[in-house]
């Protein structure tokens, strides 16, 4: 058995497969081995609009993955495994685990709502989601059980493990993405997926995505819009917050398709080599259900600054706004994120 160690870091996946660095371990029989991850510590002041501030902390976002490749004949083979500690009681729990074949992912993984927006949003620091206002702002349905996912010259399908447990077929999302020579990039997606009626039929629910992120030198802009039906619960607003079920996220009181949309807009700017800033809104709203709610829009507001003090090593800190309860939870496993502000500092040594 022969291990060759190369002792060396490199940036090997971007940031949507969750690895900033890697340690290559070595070549075995032909397969090509690396580890990474990262170990966080995060803590989090709470200032809610209807009950005591608290404060929390928790270095369970810390996580560990494994990747392998080899070269078959003409096809690339990648195998990538990942986990964390945010399980219940901070149980290790899996995150990714996913089969790679050229241009065809399977596995438990990002949903194509996720990569429709996650390259083309500004930066946060908050764990959940990829922000509110995309199409993919919830944080519960980020990983399915099941994906496939194939990538080709820009266009992404995907199918999916179904919300709704009784659906014909999977949910699916088809997207596109143009990239131009000044470094800026624009994202198209059209969602798709079987929504429960609650009287035992189903409805076809249908969603389009736009996502935009334009680069001028140190500073980008990104910005999104989403409209549709069906797109509540990966969106993350549906009356009750972000875990709300298909029947209250999707459905009007005569058990109709509601329309939910929402935009978002922010800018990051790189002071220097090791500070950067950013700044992001976001805004979910859907059709009127009941009359008596108090609102029937989600809003949310973010700004962070991050320190890179060691490479590999960053310090931040975010200051958010929301105004109603989610699921966007700060810290642990907490369950909501109640309506209020919240201050977040972090430490982050990525490997």
């Amino acid at each position: 058995m022969l291990m060759k160690n190369k002792v060396a870091q490199a940036v090997i996946v971007a940031s949507l497969s969750s690895q900033g660095f890697a340690l290559e371990l070595g070549d075995f029989n032909g397969t090509q081995f690396s580890v990474g991850g990262y170990v966080k510590a995060e803590g989090v002041f709470n200032n809610p609009d209807e009950s005591n501030s608290t404060f929390e902390g928790s270095a369970s976002q810390s996580r560990l993955n494994v990747t392998t490749s080899r070269k078959e004949g003409d096809h690339n083979l990648k195998g990538f495994i990942e986990g964390d500690f945010r399980g219940a009681s901070s149980v290790f729990r899996l995150r990714h685990a996913t089969i790679t074949i050229d241009n065809l992912t399977i596995g438990q993984t990002w949903t194509g709502q996720f990569y429709a927006n996650a390259p083309f949003d500004t930066e946060i620091i908050n764990f959940y989601g990829t922000g509110i206002g995309t199409v993919s702002g919830n944080g519960a349905v980020v990983r399915p059980d099941l994906v496939v996912h194939y990538a080709k010259d820009g266009m992404r399908l995907t199918l999916q493990d179904p919300l709704y447990n009784e659906a014909h077929y999977p949910d699916m999302v088809a997207a596109y993405t143009h990239r131009t020579s000044g470094g800026h990039a624009l994202n198209v997606a059209v969602t798709g997926r079987d929504v429960s009626l609650n009287n035992g039929d189903s409805e076809f629910g249908a969603a389009l995505s736009l996502a935009a992120k334009l680069n001028f030198g140190d500073t980008s802009v990104t910005l999104s819009g989403f409209s549709g039906e069906g797109a509540a619960i990966y969106a993350g607003w549906g009356y009750n917050g972000a875990a709300g079920t298909a029947a209250t996220s999707e459905l009007d009181g005569n058990g109709d398709l509601v329309t939910v949309s929402g935009f978002s807009a922010g800018i990051g700017h790189k002071i220097s080599d090791k500070l950067r800033v950013n700044l992001r809104y976001g805004q979910v709203t859907s059709d009127e259900v009941n009359s008596s709610l108090a609102d029937d829009t989600l809003k949310t507001t973010t700004a962070n600054m991050i320190y890179t003090y060691l490479p590999g090593l960053e310090l931040g800190v975010e200051l958010r706004d929301q105004n109603a309860a989610s699921n966007s939870a700060p810290s642990g496993n907490i369950a909501t994120r109640p309506a209020g502000q919240q201050v977040e500092v972090m430490a982050m040594y990525k490997f």
